[in-house]
């Protein structure tokens, strides 16, 4: 081949070329994006200290190497603090870290009933991946008093000395405390295993809990099949403080996401003593000025936001109901100290536990004096306040006599009456775990007690008058439980057939 030749053979080569590489480079779009990107300059136990991110907000998620999040909580001129959600110990001085321009936000949706979580909305069932409708954030507003219903609807948690003296009400927070290992968490397991075929959908909240404690609680709902129409979110004892505060919020948001579609639910917070304990640590170490009990300023703050959210809504938002049942662990009986008395003013009404009544076997162990609902029967089957009548009153009667017996002194007949009948009353309210009773099984007992038929049953025998007492209830019409379910009141003729069988 003449050079000539080779010569024009190349430069048609190198035509071809670049007008190839002239179409790629036209086909190709190169996409330029800012991101504000900061350094990690401190990190210690859960918290991250960052420069560099001026524009980020309050409680904004920011990204970590690793993929771990965390929410941008103090916001000095120069750094940033922020609360860590989860293990941190890949992390160094000098990590880059990004903005992910939204608040931390939580997977709802029927997908997650029957699945046990953690804050994050990740599973911890190893049931596979999690099914859900959408993300709502964890701290959306709580509704409006103008978007609130009266609660008037009884949400029945099957335990008798509660739905008979201090009554639960759908939209209510009516709080449980009492000292440690005294049955709080019975309790409340309890009421979510009697909302089966109850149409109520249950959350449970389990907030720095021990792992044997949260898989003995799982255990008992899958037992007894609650666990088909709840949503259990757990953050242990050993996570971050981080993913402890923002346990209960999401799970909130969860049970909110259900109300606002009509529904009635119910989530428990087992237990807020160890929130407020995971928020001081955060704060301390953010070095918010510290105040009672080393708690910061905004511990009240931290929890009404939360409990606010819980409410009955107006039948023109759906009609849906959330009731809260938070639980808070005393020390040696003391219900003055700052946590309990916050709660206390911020519910609905207690539920105590006395760890007297729990070591004499009256269980569940509580303290009828020291316990109250504030909505009282109006949040009450109408038959109730026939079956217990004056109940309260006698069990107060019997205590306050009880301990003037102790000292051997000479009663008249009408003070051993008011013993023997107190006595009664203790057999008959205690009740066994797991073993919730239906408003008729219910009823039959407290009739027989408050018509003093028992009173002539010598106190070791109660039981077992009791069981044949439940076996008799199937004798009963249909119509008067029907009656009795739709909240009528008891009329005479239905008393004495009842009393009769």
């Amino acid at each position: 081949m003449k050079n000539e030749e080779v010569n024009g053979w190349l430069d048609k080569t190198l035509d071809e070329a670049f007008n190839d590489l002239d179409q790629v480079l036209q086909d190709c779009t190169v996409a330029i994006t800012l991101a504000e990107t900061g350094v990690i300059t401190t990190i210690f136990n859960g918290i991250a200290k960052i420069s560099g991110l001026p524009e980020v907000g309050y409680e904004e998620l920011v990204r970590f190497p690793g993929d771990l999040l965390g929410i941008a909580y103090n916001l000095d001129p120069e750094e940033v603090g922020v609360i860590l959600l989860g293990d941190h110990t890949h992390l160094k001085a000098g990590d880059r870290v990004q903005r992910t321009g939204r608040v931390m936000d939580v997977a709802v949706g029927k997908g997650l009933l029957g699945r046990v979580i953690n804050p994050l909305g990740k599973p911890l069932d190893g049931k596979g991946e999690l099914h859900f409708d959408k993300l709502l954030p964890i701290e959306p507003p709580a509704p409006t008093i103008i978007d609130r219903e009266a609660v008037t609807v009884p949400l029945q948690t099957g335990i008798k000395v509660i739905d008979a003296l201090i009554p639960i009400g759908k939209g209510q927070r009516e709080l449980i405390l009492g000292d440690r290992q005294t049955g709080k968490t019975t309790i409340a397991i309890d009421t979510i295993i009697n909302q089966k075929d109850q149409d109520v959908i249950c959350i449970y909240c389990a907030i720095g809990q021990r792992a044997s404690s949260v898989a003995k609680a799982v255990a008992q709902m899958e037992e007894t099949g609650a666990l088909s129409y709840s949503v259990i979110v757990v953050s242990e004892g050993n996570d971050a403080a981080g993913l402890n505060y923002i346990a209960p919020y999401a799970a909130t948001s969860i049970a909110e996401y259900f109300m606002h579609q009509g529904k009635d639910v119910l989530i428990v917070y087992d237990d807020l003593s160890k929130h407020a304990w995971a928020y001081r640590e955060i704060s301390l170490i953010l070095r918010r000025p510290p105040g009672r009990e080393a708690f910061p300023g905004d511990i009240f703050y931290i929890h009404s936001r939360l409990l606010e959210r819980s409410t009955h809504l107006r039948e023109e938002l759906g009609g849906g109901s959330l009731t809260a049942l938070p639980i808070i662990e005393t020390e040696g009986q003391n219900l003055s100290a700052y946590i309990p008395t916050n709660l206390i003013s911020i519910t609905d009404g207690q539920i105590y536990l006395s760890p007297g009544l729990f070591e004499l076997g009256i269980l569940p162990a509580i303290d009828i004096g020291k316990s109250v609902s504030r909505v009282g029967d109006k949040a009450q089957l109408a038959v109730y306040k026939e079956a217990s009548g004056k109940l309260k009153l006698e069990y107060a009667q019997f205590k306050e006599l009880e301990s003037f017996a102790r000292f051997g002194t000479r009663l008249d007949e009408k003070t051993r009456d008011i013993l023997t009948h107190g006595q009664r009353i203790v057999e008959v309210l205690k009740q066994e775990q797991s073993n919730p009773l239906s408003v008729i099984q219910q009823v039959v007992e407290l009739l027989s007690l408050n018509q003093h038929l028992l009173d002539d049953v010598p106190v070791e025998k109660i039981k077992g008058v009791e069981k044949k007492l439940l076996r008799i209830t199937s004798q009963i019409p249909d119509d008067i439980i029907d009656s009795i379910n739709k909240g009528d009141e008891l009329s005479p003729e239905n008393k004495k057939s009842i009393l009769e069988i």
